[in-house]
């Protein structure tokens, strides 16, 4: 064998073995010092069972036993507070494998206003072979009055904290194993979502690949949404759409759209092309549990019908055709959703009792847009940084989402279009998931790699031109199909089975 060809193997031999051994011990980190933070636990976690620290014990229900827990492998477990600013309390958990650490560093997003570091999902990458790491965000809870009178823990949670974080973990992980990773990912769905674009935007060296799902990136418009939809079906103080009427009106969505395709699956691959009119359902004669009185109509037409100004311009998109058993925070609700409402009681008016009642849609979102001026909003198009860098950046929203509409992400996405050009593909790539809710669930697909797509992108060079997804229900696969770059669908061949993504091809509408 070539003597220089021998000694590289040699020499990736060692670093490979290098990498699965920490350099120095997990004790030893206590000592370490950080600016603008304390480590306040530095412990040695030996392999086994995962218990959530947020999740009451496991109990065994009617349905059988319950589900084994998660085993996780020995590691370094490392408690940070961060402290940026005079005002910030952010805390922070990095967990560093012990053995077979695969190199790399991944960071998991929030949902809702944070408050809890995300234990489930560094678990998930811990799996992996990650060092990985999460915030709470720099308050506990999940309301939004952590901001009233405290506009430092505003920022923490808009982007410091998770910027934080990434540099503190990336400074553990050198004094560990005596290197840094080389390559660093954040994994993020909903708030997660626009954690995900802010660092793109705000700090595009932190991450090389992004996994951004569902994001709440225009989080004023979509609040003001928010106690739109959740004043709507309110009438005299009363809610009309019961939960028991969901079903028929997604009975009927699915008749009227679902067969658009080609393909009868109960999934509407792009609602925007279905004409259901909720009119149709109108009761004849005496009222039933198969129709709508007239103000059940009118309150389902509004649902489905974007949120504009007087003048017409969009503050934000709707639910689509094909969403309505997700519409249960909705069902029988007599105030809006509290995410919404918070935005406007403490980040916008400092007013614990700002009544929902007076809400105006022109009024108070411009209130919120110029109170939060692109702080927790991310919407800025030029990630021409990010691009330039290597990074590349993978989306993605259910169809059936009941919390953000799916438009939104359509619409940040065509934003970076517009200012970077058409051309973009070869970094940045949206997927639109037929029948999926709000970062998961519903009768879409419910198993897809996303990480694993992003990884084979950025470290192989090999663009998700498909991403195929299954839905599982208990051990067995009930169906696969390919997910397909925007603006692209999932399009049957005519022949096969229609529950085999092999049947199916990406195609432009």
């Amino acid at each position: 064998m070539n003597r220089v060809l021998a000694l590289a193997i040699a020499a990736i031999a060692f670093a490979v073995a290098s990498a699965a051994q920490p350099a120095r011990t997990c004790d030893s980190l206590k000592s370490l010092t950080l600016a603008d933070a304390a480590i306040t636990a530095a412990e040695s976690v030996p392999a086994g069972p995962f218990q959530n620290p947020d999740a009451p014990p496991a109990r065994a229900g009617r349905g059988g036993p319950a589900a084994p827990p998660l085993v996780l492998p020995a590691h370094c477990r490392i408690a940070l507070l961060l402290t940026p600013s005079a005002d910030s309390h952010i805390e922070t958990e990095v967990w560093l494998p012990d053995a077979d650490w695969n190199g790399k560093y991944q960071e998991v997003g929030n949902g809702g206003f944070n408050g809890t570091i995300v234990y489930q999902a560094m678990a998930a990458a811990l799996r992996e072979g990650y060092a990985t790491a999460s915030t709470d965000g720099g308050h506990k809870g999940g309301s939004g009055s952590f901001a009233l009178g405290h506009p430092e823990k505003m920022v923490d949670f808009a982007y410091r904290a998770i910027h934080e974080t990434a540099l503190k973990a990336k400074t553990l992980i050198t004094a560990y194993y005596g290197r840094g990773p080389r390559l660093s990912y954040w994994n993020g769905c909903s708030t997660g979502g626009r954690q995900g674009l802010k660092e793109a935007q705000r700090f595009p060296d932190d991450f090389d690949g992004i996994a951004a799902g569902a994001p709440a990136n225009y989080e004023t418009h979509l609040h003001a949404w928010t106690v739109y939809v959740g004043m709507v079906p309110i009438k005299d103080g009363k809610n009309v759409l019961p939960a028991s009427i969901l079903p028929v009106i997604n009975k009927a969505a699915l008749a009227a759209c679902d067969a658009i395709d080609g393909v009868r699956d109960g999934l509407i691959n792009d609602p925007r092309k279905c004409k259901f009119d909720p009119a149709s359902l109108l009761c004849q004669g005496s009222n039933s549990q198969n129709c709508l009185t007239a103000d059940q109509v009118e309150a389902v037409k509004k649902l489905y019908t974007p949120l504009k100004t007087k003048s017409g311009e969009l503050i934000f998109p709707s639910f689509e055709p094909g969403s309505e058993l997700g519409w249960t925070l909705l069902a029988g609700a007599d105030t809006p959703n509290a995410l919404g409402l918070d935005t406007f009681r403490y980040l916008t008016y400092a007013d614990p009792n700002w009544d929902w009642h007076t809400f105006d849609p022109d009024r108070d979102t411009a209130a919120a847009d110029k109170k939060d001026d692109g702080v927790i909003d991310a919407l800025d198009p030029d990630l021409s940084k990010f691009k330039t860098r290597g990074g590349k950046l993978l989306m993605y929203h259910g169809w059936n989402d009941q919390a953000i509409a799916p438009e939104n992400s359509i619409n940040y996405y065509s934003s970076v279009l517009k200012k970077m050009g058409s051309k973009q593909e070869s970094w940045y790539r949206l997927f639109m998931v037929p029948g999926m809710q709000h970062c998961g669930g519903g009768p879409g697909p419910n198993q897809i790699n996303w990480m694993g797509a992003l990884e084979r992108w950025r470290e192989g060079g090999a663009p998700p031109e498909q991403i195929t997804a299954a839905h599982v229900t208990g051990a067995n696969v009930d169906m696969t199909r390919p997910l397909c770059p925007y603006p692209q669908v999932a399009t049957y061949k005519g022949v096969g089975s229609t529950n085999d993504a092999a049947s199916f091809a990406c195609k432009n509408p």
